[in-house]
């Protein structure tokens, strides 16, 4: 399995050396671009790219009609398709979206949708990461939509609802349009994707799939439209417990890591029956599925037990069967950790552009530099880790900083990892034996602290200069 980072082609070569700009010198430009955004991936894009010329080359590639999101995105799509084309385990394809807000480019304001409750400007972002479901790898981006919501009357009829192209029911739909209909896939979402609409769709895709259920639905027991109809949830809460296990999972609620929660599990096959009134256009035969029931069984004192009910067309019939498809869902936080990167770690938000022609490709180019960012715990696994210099993957300033935080002077001879165990324990990691290895959230509070410290280090040294 090939590694995100290369040691002889840089990451920019692999990803875009054949995108097709019409101008070799525009590709070129987009390769040297990227490899020196995933070096210096913080702050503003006059931080990221210090050199004027870079940053002006930057901002007239960005303007050029043929640079577009579209042809960017297809490039990291080919880039990690490519890459799961070596790999022969089951790969997870996570869907999500977040906001990304634009309000004060007060320019773009009507070429924006509106976002949170309305009083803000922005895209909803929809991402689908390819992840390998054994070690939680990130591969790469397979698809990114920007979705400018709709004004919406408030006496949309259902028919019209229905008819409505730019619902954003439909991007669970669109997420999935470049996928191949693989069995080694398998589509993981949360609660937006629940709608019978989607459901039925992964069931003809091909595909495997995880889905968390957040609607009361009507199912008969097993895959036969025969006995009594049941609601999901009272069914699935009168099976008989396959199992119990315990395991670390990321809260919803409250954020934090619950260290060896245990878990009752129940599950078993149901025909789950199409909602009377439709919101989405699909048939009337009921889909032959399988419901898990997840619940905390003593949650921390005053927090919510978590609980997660999942419909998938993987059987499950044991607990094993139940523990992977559980284990599946649970790897759906890495996603939110992307989006976290794209927004913290590459201040996706922090662009000034006066066009969405000219935001959107950035924003596209940026989604591919956080890509590196979530790599880098992988990265510091691999073999060449213990010896590669750190300034290979980062800006000088970052392996400064963050060598004389660890150590007390300045080591820009600091390796891969080095560096990531360096910034586990900025972000509060102890590296003690029996501790865990750090996890997304700890590195990226890592990464936060150590963007501030950058940030200090660059305004001494322009103070010193003055």
């Amino acid at each position: 399995m090939s590694s995100l980072y290369a040691t002889e082609v840089s990451l920019g070569r692999l990803v875009f050396g054949q995108t097709d700009l019409e101008d070799k010198r525009r590709t070129e430009r987009l390769v040297q671009t990227f490899d020196q955004l995933c070096r210096h991936p913080g702050g503003t894009l006059p931080d990221k790219l210090a050199s004027p010329a870079g940053l002006k080359g930057f901002y007239r590639f960005c303007d050029c009609e043929t640079v577009t999101h579209a042809k960017l995105i297809e490039s990291l799509r080919a880039h990690t398709l490519e890459r799961l084309t070596n790999h022969e385990g089951p790969v997870l394809v996570l869907h999500d979206a977040t906001e990304l807000d634009y309000t004060t480019l007060t320019s773009l304001a009507d070429e924006l949708g509106q976002i949170g409750k309305g009083t803000h400007r922005g895209y909803i972002c929809q991402n689908v990461l390819a992840v390998d479901a054994q070690t939680g790898e990130v591969f790469g981006l397979l698809d990114q939509i920007l979705h400018r919501r709709a004004r919406v009357e408030k006496k949309e009829t259902l028919e019209e609802h229905r008819a409505r192209e730019s619902r954003e029911s439909l991007l669970w739909l669109k997420g999935t349009q470049h996928l191949p209909a693989t069995k080694q896939l398998i589509d993981v979402a949360d609660q937006g994707a629940s709608t019978f609409e989607f459901l039925e769709h992964e069931t003809h895709s091909g595909r495997r799939f995880v889905i968390r259920n957040s609607k009361i639905r009507k199912v008969y027991a097993g895959h036969v439209a025969e006995g009594p109809k049941y609601k999901l949830e009272e069914y699935l809460r009168s099976l008989p417990e396959l199992g119990r296990f315990t395991m670390d999972v990321q809260a919803q609620r409250d954020r934090a890591a619950r260290k060896g929660g245990e878990f009752a599990v129940r599950g078993g096959a149901v025909l789950v029956l199409p909602p009377h009134a439709k919101w989405g256009n699909h048939g009337d035969q009921p889909l032959p599925l399988y419901g898990v029931l997840v619940v905390e069984v003593e949650p921390p004192r005053g927090q919510e037990a978590i609980e997660w009910m999942l419909l998938t067309n993987e059987p499950v019939q044991t607990l094993a069967d139940a523990q992977r498809v559980i284990g599946w869902y649970e790897r759906r936080w890495i996603i939110e950790e992307y989006h976290k990167g794209l927004k913290t770690g590459c201040g996706i938000e922090d662009m000034q552009f006066t066009s969405t022609s000219r935001l959107d490709p950035a924003i596209a180019l940026l989604s591919g530099v956080a890509l590196s960012l979530l790599n880098l715990r992988d990265m510091s696994r691999q073999p060449e880790a213990q010896t590669r210099p750190a300034t290979t993957l980062f800006a000088r300033e970052y392996v400064e900083v963050l060598s004389s935080w660890r150590q007390g002077k300045i080591r820009v001879e600091f390796t891969v990892r080095e560096f990531f165990y360096a910034l586990a324990r900025l972000g509060g990691h102890q590296n003690r034996c029996g501790d865990h290895r750090p996890g997304w959230l700890i590195l990226w509070r890592g990464w936060m602290k150590l963007q501030l410290l950058v940030d200090g280090y660059l305004a001494s040294q322009r103070n010193k200069c003055g």
